[in-house]
C-alpha cells in the first residue's frame, strides 16, 4: 500500500504558496457542526491541513489540534499561519492508536488511490479513541481520474464511499450527505461528506 499519489504530492509541493493563499478565508463550512459534537478541548488530528485555516479555527475554539500535511512545503505555509509546528505526515504514515477524540480530513483523503483507501481508513479507525469521531469530504462522480493540474481524485459516489468505509473497519453508524461545491480548479461539482464514529 502506498496510500498516496506521487504526482499529486509534487503538485502541492510546487504550488504551496499559491495554493495556501487561494480559496475561502474562513473555515470549512462543515467544521463547526463537527466541532459542536465534540467535548470541549478534545484532541483533534487534522489530515491534510493545507494552509492551516481549519486548524486555526479549531485552535481558536479551544481544541487541542495536531495539524499534519503530506508535503513539507504546504506544512511550512501552515506553520507560518499558525505559529506552531506542523508535522509532515502522509496518510499511510499514521501509526497512532487510541489517541484522538476526532480526526478531521476535509478535502484531503480524496487524493488517496481507491485501492489504498481501506488501509488508510483502518489506520484512522485505530488512531481514534473508542467513541472518537471522523469526518472527511470527497469530490463525487463515481470514477477516479485527474483534474487539469494532474492531481489524482478518487471521485466516489455516496454508495461507493459507504461500502469502502464498511470494508475498512467497524463503525458505529455512518452519516453521509451530498452537496455542490468548488475547489482550487474553480469547477463546481458534486461533493460527498461522511462522518463516522469508532464504536465504544
Amino acid at each position: 500500500m502506498s496510500g498516496f499519489d506521487a504526482p499529486t504530492l509534487a503538485f502541492y509541493a510546487a504550488e504551496a504558496p499559491v495554493y495556501a493563499a487561494s480559496g475561502p478565508s474562513g473555515a470549512s463550512r462543515h467544521l463547526d457542526f463537527f466541532l459542536d459534537r465534540l467535548p470541549q478541548g478534545a484532541a483533534v488530528l487534522e489530515l491534510g491541513c493545507g494552509g492551516g485555516r481549519d486548524a486555526a479555527h479549531m485552535i481558536a475554539r479551544g481544541f487541542t489540534v495536531e495539524p499534519t500535511d503530506g508535503t513539507a512545503e504546504i506544512a511550512a505555509q501552515a506553520e507560518a499561519r499558525l505559529g506552531r509546528p506542523v508535522r509532515v505526515m502522509r496518510f499511510d504514515e499514521l501509526s497512532a492508536a487510541d489517541r484522538y477524540d476526532a480526526i478531521w480530513a476535509s478535502a484531503s483523503l480524496l487524493h488517496v488511490p481507491r485501492c489504498d483507501l481501506p488501509g488508510v481508513l483502518a489506520r484512522i479507525h485505530r488512531a481514534l479513541k473508542p467513541g472518537g469521531l471522523h469526518f472527511a469530504s470527497y469530490k463525487g462522480g463515481g470514477c477516479e481520474g485527474r483534474d487539469r493540474f494532474g492531481r489524482y481524485f478518487n471521485y466516489f459516489s455516496s454508495r461507493e464511499l459507504e461500502a469502502v468505509y464498511r470494508e475498512a473497519a467497524r463503525w458505529d453508524g455512518l452519516e453521509l450527505t451530498e452537496s455542490l461545491g468548488g475547489g482550487y480548479d474553480g469547477v463546481q461539482g458534486p461533493w460527498v461528506q461522511i462522518t463516522a464514529r469508532r464504536p465504544i
